[in-house]
């Protein structure tokens, strides 16, 4: 049976828009687009030209009301969660004996990100051309290279399944790490928002109102009083350029953050920022040691595998460290002698890298240093969230006070001289 899709019809007696898949004599799939009346003449056309229909699905017209409206940055973005679920449910079912193709299309059809939904349809399509699962899936952008290189191993070795289910594990722990990243910065960025909000509030709407009540008093004001009455007189244009300068910052982290410039400067510096510093440093080596454990365990070669992980850590000290015991293990060396060179690696992983080249278990060693790391990180993001609430609260108390006291000295200096 020939599966069919209508879009709203549109009043209009004239010829529309379909677009078709269909088998030809030699069983290879062929998709065109033709413009008749009905999905019947569309069926007849495809006889004629010796195609056996798969799918006719009817297209939005290309002009006026009908025209299919696509805002790019209003779609919902592929999240790590949802490539999460996406590869525990493939791995469920072809774990269980489900074609893959079908364990694609059922995905697809349950998935409520339409983004994601659109390109397991493109994969599927693909994969009934001919192609392989991860080039199927190498053909999009939203794909992380590491899922592809696992995957790839995976059909290579027959374990689709296994590597399928490594993939789940490794984005589950991703997200669980961005998620404590996440949680450990929200509360400082929140309460840094409601300073700064609090305190251009006050500059507009508060210190005008003393302002008008001073210029009564006929008196010099103190240095803190006449700061903020300046400050509150300059906000005409100090508010703007502000909120220009933000705009242009944002924009220029935007456009440089992925150049190597930037990164060489800018990433080492992160990683000693007081008291996140640490945290980071964390984060990127569990993100190292993990990844590398689930993708040598899927069967990636190491020499791969460690450019992947490079490219898949997000910093570029990680990148130049990965590069640079790929190129020990090229030479015949060990991975353990380049990373006791690197301060970012404790000498405790070292170790036990070293130990799992003698045993020959390297990805297990790095699963235990990951998992050890990922505690770790779950208990510095609490002390941090601990150590950050109370310092944060005396800070924004400190501002918001200290400006209250000094709208107030010119009438407790009034009072005294009265008395």
């Amino acid at each position: 049976m020939v599966a069919t899709q209508t879009a709203t019809p549109v009043a209009s007696s004239g010829p529309r828009s379909f677009e078709y898949r269909a088998r030809n004599r030699s069983g290879k799939l062929v998709r065109g687009n033709v413009e008749l009346p009905n999905e019947a003449a569309v069926v007849l056309k495809l006889n004629g030209m010796g195609l056996s229909p798969v799918s006719i699905v009817e297209k939005a017209a290309g002009t006026g009301l009908n025209r299919e409206i696509n805002i790019g940055f209003l779609a919902k973005r592929i999240k790590i969660t949802d490539l999460a679920v996406m590869t525990r449910q493939l791995a469920t079912m072809t774990a269980s004996g489900l074609a893959l193709l079908r364990a694609v299309s059922v995905v697809a059809d349950q998935t409520e990100n339409e983004k994601l939904k659109t390109l397991l349809q493109d994969v599927g399509r693909d994969i009934e051309t001919g192609s392989s699962f991860s080039d199927a899936l190498a053909k999009h952008r939203d794909v992380p290279l590491i899922m592809v290189s696992m995957l790839r191993a995976g059909e290579a070795g027959g374990f689709l399944d296994i590597a399928l289910a490594a993939v789940a594990t490794t984005f589950e722990k991703e997200a669980k790490l961005r998620s404590t990243v996440k949680s450990a910065m929200t509360y400082p960025i929140a309460v840094l928002i409601i300073a700064v909000l609090a305190v251009v509030a006050m500059l507009l709407f508060i210190v005008p109102i003393f302002k008008d009540m001073f210029e009564g008093l006929g008196s010099k004001l103190p240095a803190p009083t006449q700061f903020l009455v300046d400050l509150s007189n300059n906000m005409v244009w100090l508010l703007p350029t502000a909120i220009v300068l933000s705009i242009a910052a944002t924009s220029f982290y935007r456009a440089k953050k992925d150049t190597e410039a930037f990164r060489r400067i800018v990433h080492p510096l992160l990683l000693k920022v007081p008291v996140f510093g640490g945290l980071l440093t964390k984060v990127a080596v569990s993100r190292f040691s993990r990844n590398l454990a689930n993708m040598t365990s899927a069967g990636v070669p190491l020499l791969r595998a460690l450019q992947i992980v490079g490219q898949a850590s997000g910093n570029w000290v990680i990148e130049q460290t990965a590069g640079r015991v790929a190129e020990s293990v090229r030479l015949g060396g060990s991975m353990a002698e380049p990373l006791s060179n690197e301060k970012i690696f404790p000498t405790m992983v070292v170790q036990m890298v070293a130990v799992g080249e003698e045993s020959g278990s390297v990805d297990t060693m790095l699963e235990k240093v990951a998992d050890f790391y990922d505690e770790e990180i779950d208990t510095t993001a609490a002390a941090l969230t601990s150590l950050i609430e109370p310092i944060m609260i005396v800070v924004l108390g400190s501002l918001v006070g200290g400006m209250v006291v000094a709208l107030y000295m010119p009438i407790f200096s009034v009072a005294s001289a009265v008395h």
